[in-house]
């Protein structure tokens, strides 16, 4: 039931006063609103930025108000697309040719294209190949991952170690050296190489690690050249001197971890002798070992006979004499592979040229030099053309000069004629 005072109709001042509670209540919902926009337009920029993650319907909600606008059908205001990153190549040649070999190893020597034996046999396999292939100048500051040197790189892919990589390229490239060999060729080229590579090579590093300086001086290395620095050889080859007496010790612990470096220097050298012996017995009178063809067993022998038989005269090596004296058919058998693997030896051991195997393009200065002389010859002949231009033109000065005098004594000569005849 309805008081009076309810009922009782409101005077103006009174309903001035209840419309300001309202107006009050207003501003605070208008305050709120606004306070409630903000913070989701901060919560919008806090997860465009990562720091807070956007629900679900908030992101439906932008994705209805971006289509009823229009944003998302129209493709410049669409947002630009993240950029996949690039791939860093995992390789050193990275403008890389298809199949192209592309290989690692030694600098040269003027003596032989090699002091590594496993280089050599690398570079040696791959001409017998036929094998597109290039060196990499790199002044022995580049290694496998595996730490080695040779490594090739083929198609952006790296291997690494000298036996790998002849399997994989024979198996890539179908060329298989020892496609030919029956089981038991196979079996025993297999244990020649055994023996090459893990005993006659331990004996060559034994006298090296032992003898720094006549290995630098039985190879004739420039190390300028082979280290590419600028410094004096004789400061080059105290420094050599010095780190090489560091890697000698581990040289020395090497060869002793591998079991010959227990024996005495005379002993080990008769070890490398008997290798020799054995070679040259199954070697025989053939041109190769099993044949009229080189196999695999070809290319490490070679590689390791002609660091042996070519290091230079003026340096005493005992396994040097033994071969020429006692195996003259394994230096035969390395002749043979020089001539028909490095007909360019002479240039690769004068020039130190890693590719002398490869065409090389016609100098820019000889083109230069020619445009030039074509540049002069053209102008001699302008400066022919104006002096002899010059000639004509003075000689028909000349011509005119002379001309004068003679029409003026004409002139006059008529003059007094015509006065006589008054």
């Amino acid at each position: 039931m309805a008081t009076e005072v309810e009922n009782k109709p409101l005077t103006a001042e009174e309903e001035k006063k209840a419309e300001q509670p309202a107006a009050g209540a207003d501003k605070k919902e208008d305050g709120a609103a606004a306070a409630t926009a903000a913070s989701t337009e901060s919560g919008d920029k806090k997860s465009a930025d990562g720091e807070k993650p956007v629900t679900e319907n908030h992101a439906a909600e932008v994705g209805d108000a971006a289509t009823a606008s229009g944003a998302g059908t129209d493709p410049a205001s669409a947002a630009p697309a993240k950029k996949e990153k690039e791939v860093k190549p995992t390789v050193h040649k990275a403008n890389f040719e298809k199949d192209v070999v592309y290989l690692y190893q030694f600098t040269r020597t003027p003596l032989l294209p090699s002091m590594s034996p496993y280089c050599l046999k690398v570079e040696t396999w791959l001409r017998l190949a036929g094998l597109k292939y290039e060196n990499i100048d790199h002044k022995l500051k580049l290694r496998s991952k595996k730490g080695q040197l040779p490594f090739v790189e083929v198609n952006g892919e790296e291997i690494a170690d000298s036996a790998i990589i002849i399997k994989e390229l024979a198996q890539r490239y179908e060329k298989d050296l020892d496609a030919a060999l029956t089981q038991e060729q196979r079996n025993i080229a297999h244990a020649m190489i055994s023996m090459l590579e893990n005993h006659l090579i331990w004996v060559q590093l034994f006298w090296r690690s032992k003898n720094p300086e006549q290995m630098i001086k039985g190879y004739k290395v420039n190390l300028q050249h082979a280290l590419g620095s600028r410094l004096p050889n004789a400061v080059l080859n105290f420094i050599f001197k010095f780190q090489f007496g560091r890697k000698y010790l581990q040289g020395s612990k090497k060869v002793k971890a591998q079991g010959l470096g227990v024996h005495k220097p005379e002993e080990i050298e008769e070890f490398g002798k008997q290798d020799l012996k054995v070679l040259s017995e199954l070697l025989a009178d053939k041109p190769f070992f099993f044949g009229d063809e080189p196999t695999t067993l070809d290319c490490v022998a070679f590689s390791v006979l002609a660091q042996i038989h070519y290091i230079s005269d003026e340096v005493k090596y005992a396994l040097k004499e033994f071969m020429q004296e006692n195996c003259p058919n394994l230096v035969g058998h390395v002749s043979r592979i020089k001539e028909r693997c490095f007909p360019d030896w002479d240039d690769i051991c004068t020039k130190l040229d890693l590719n002398a195997h490869l065409p090389k393009p016609e100098p820019e200065t000889k083109e230069n030099k020619e445009g030039a002389d074509t540049e002069k010859t053209a102008e001699q002949d302008k400066n022919e053309s104006e002096k002899e231009l010059e000639k004509d033109n003075s000689n028909e000065k000349t011509e005119k000069k002379e001309e004068k005098p003679e029409k003026a004594a004409v002139e006059e000569n008529k003059e007094k004629e015509e006065a006589a005849a008054k």
